[in-house]
C-alpha cells in the first residue's frame, strides 16, 4: 500500500505557490484567469485565489504552449479549442522527457564526482 505523503493530500495550492512551481509571477497567473476562461480557481470570502489540481493541469498546459513553445496567447486558445488532447499529450511528454534529462545529468554528475 502506497504511503500518501501531506502533498498528495494537498486539495489546494496559493497563487505563490503556483507562480513558484511554474517561475512565473503571480500577475501573469491572474492575467491568465482572464484569457483562458478554463483556469477557475477557487477564490475564498477574502478573494484569496486556491487553485486545484486541475487549475494546475491547466496552467501547465497553457505554459507549455507559451513559454516552452512560444505560442502567442490567440494562437494557444485556438490549439486548446482545436486540439486540447494532443496539446495534453504533447506537454506531458515534454514534463517527462525533462524529467528522464534531470535524472540522467544527476547521474552524470554523481559519475563525475567518483
Amino acid at each position: 500500500m502506497a504511503h500518501n505523503t501531506p502533498k498528495n493530500l494537498k486539495l489546494y495550492y496559493s497563487i505563490s505557490e503556483v507562480a513558484a512551481k511554474f517561475g512565473v509571477a503571480e500577475s501573469l497567473l491572474r492575467y491568465w484567469e482572464k484569457e483562458f476562461p478554463s483556469i477557475k480557481p477557487k477564490k475564498t470570502n477574502r478573494m484569496v485565489r486556491q487553485y486545484s489540481a486541475q487549475d494546475i493541469e491547466e496552467i501547465e498546459l497553457i505554459y507549455n504552449l507559451v513559454k516552452v513553445r512560444g505560442m502567442k496567447l490567440s494562437a494557444a486558445r485556438e490549439v486548446l479549442k482545436k486540439n486540447r488532447e494532443g496539446a495534453s499529450r504533447n506537454a506531458q511528454l515534454i514534463t517527462t522527457l525533462e524529467s528522464v534529462r534531470n535524472e540522467l545529468l544527476s547521474l552524470r554528475q554523481e559519475l563525475n564526482d567518483l
